[in-house]
Order: structure tokens, then C-alpha cells, then sequence
């Protein structure tokens, strides 16, 4: 059955241990670490997920799926979620999904800019509690499709996969290498990635490649020494 039909009428009920059940959540993300918690966070919520890692990615689900709710990172490798949630929002569709739009960057008016483009919702990263994940999608759900009597909350945080985050660093020691045009991508990645795993050393680095990206100075000593730390963080890894 087609998820937009699957929408409307659900042929499962949500429950109160699974509030989500029957749902399709279509997570647009890079991170793998981000996308792997969301989808710890279906699993405990009786959610399926779909996930797509770029614009591109997920405007191809679009065309074959109608999730019943999308959460869009902000920062992409090709373009703005932004423009994502506005082209969600005006689609037509008698039944739009709900949209969530998520960001671990720093910047001013990222929320404001989601919401203006037709999110229901702007949650910062990390995005790890199940209660609070699971609260911010039924509010924005019609009535009949809350599961009825009293909801036990879970209040269940949500640990992703390490081999996750190892695929991040890797993958963000590749662009950094790469030169000076993968900035304005990594740095703003790269800041989520240190809220999500609590890293405060990871945290400084970014914020000093974010400088020295805005700055235009000190460029390649940024890189280096976050090159340097993401080694360490791999090594210590590899190590346990």
C-alpha cells in the first residue's frame, strides 16, 4: 500500500507503548550518526523509517513515497533543507506530511528561516529522547490518529551505533583533506556532530574551523588541527 494511502487510512493503530505505529518518517540526512538515533527513535516508537542523505536523494523518494512525516536537516551536500521544507509545504497534496526541520549549526534565524519556509517544528540537535520525539510529532498529528487512553512516556535516550560516527569523522577527514572548497559544508557538519556526541574537544575544533571559515585567516591551521583530533578520535576507537 502506498504511504499516501497508508496515511489516511491506517490498517494499524497507534498504541500507548508505540504512539507512532503505522507512521513513515523520512529522515533527510547526511550524518549517520543523526539519521542512526532517529532511527532508534522509530524503533521505540513503532515508526518505519526511510532515510535519504541529500536533496537530490530525497526528492526521488518524494516522487514514489508520501512519508507521513519528514525531518530535514538544515545543511546538506547540495543545497539547503530549506528549500526541502518550502517545496514539501506547497506540494498540493491533500494530506501533508508533518515537517520537522533539524540543525546542530550555529547561525542565527535557522529556526525562524524553517519555519517561515512551512516546518511545523524546529528541533536543535541531537535529537535523542524518545518522549520528546515522539510529543513533537503527535502535536502536529490530527486527533484521530493519537492512540487513545492514557500514553506511558518514555523517557528512553537514545545511543547510536559508534561505527556510525567513525563513518562521519572518516568521511569528514576525506573532505577536509580535500581542500579549501569543502568548508562551508564541513564546518557547519561538523558542529552538529560534536553537539550529538557531547565531544567537548571536538566542539573547540569546529568552532575555530567555523572562525576561521567566517574570518577568511587561519584556514589551514583550522583544518589541520581538526584533521588531528578526528585521527585521535578514530585511533581510540579502533583501540576499543
Amino acid at each position: 500500500m502506498p504511504d499516501d494511502i497508508a496515511f489516511m487510512t491506517l490498517t494499524t493503530h497507534a498504541t500507548a507503548q508505540r504512539p507512532l505505529l503505522g507512521l513513515t518518517v523520512l529522515v533527510v540526512e547526511d550524518s549517520r550518526f543523526a539519521s542512526e538515533a532517529v532511527r532508534l527513535l522509530c524503533i521505540r516508537s513503532g515508526a518505519r523509517i526511510r532515510r535519504a542523505d541529500s536533496l537530490t536523494a530525497a526528492r526521488r523518494h518524494l516522487r514514489v513515497y508520501r512519508p507521513s512525516v519528514v525531518v530535514v536537516d538544515l545543511g546538506l551536500p547540495d543545497g539547503s533543507g530549506v528549500d526541502l521544507i518550502a517545496e514539501v509545504a506547497r506540494d498540493g497534496k491533500s494530506v501533508r506530511p508533518v515537517i520537522i526541520a533539524t540543525s546542530g549549526a550555529d547561525g542565527d534565524g535557522l529556526a525562524e528561516a524553517a519555519i517561515a519556509a512551512g516546518a511545523d517544528e524546529f528541533l536543535p540537535k541531537p535529537i535523542a529522547s524518545v518522549c520528546a520525539f515522539q510529543q513533537t510529532i503527535l502535536k502536529h498529528l490530527p486527533e484521530d490518529m493519537h492512540p487513545t487512553g492514557p500514553r506511558l512516556l518514555n523517557h528512553e535516550v537514545v545511543v547510536p551505533d559508534p561505527i556510525a560516527l567513525n563513518e562521519d569523522l572518516s568521511h569528514l577527514d576525506k573532505l577536509l583533506g580535500s581542500g579549501l572548497d569543502a568548508l562551508p559544508y564541513v564546518a557547519p557538519f561538523l558542529q552538529g556532530l560534536a553537539r550529538l556526541t557531547s565531544d567537548e574537544k571536538l566542539a573547540e575544533v569546529s568552532s575555530k574551523l567555523t572562525q576561521a571559515l567566517t574570518n577568511g585567516a587561519g584556514r589551514r591551521e583550522a583544518i589541520q588541527a581538526t584533521r588531528d583530533l578526528i585521527q585521535q578520535r578514530l585511533k581510540v576507537r579502533e583501540l576499543v
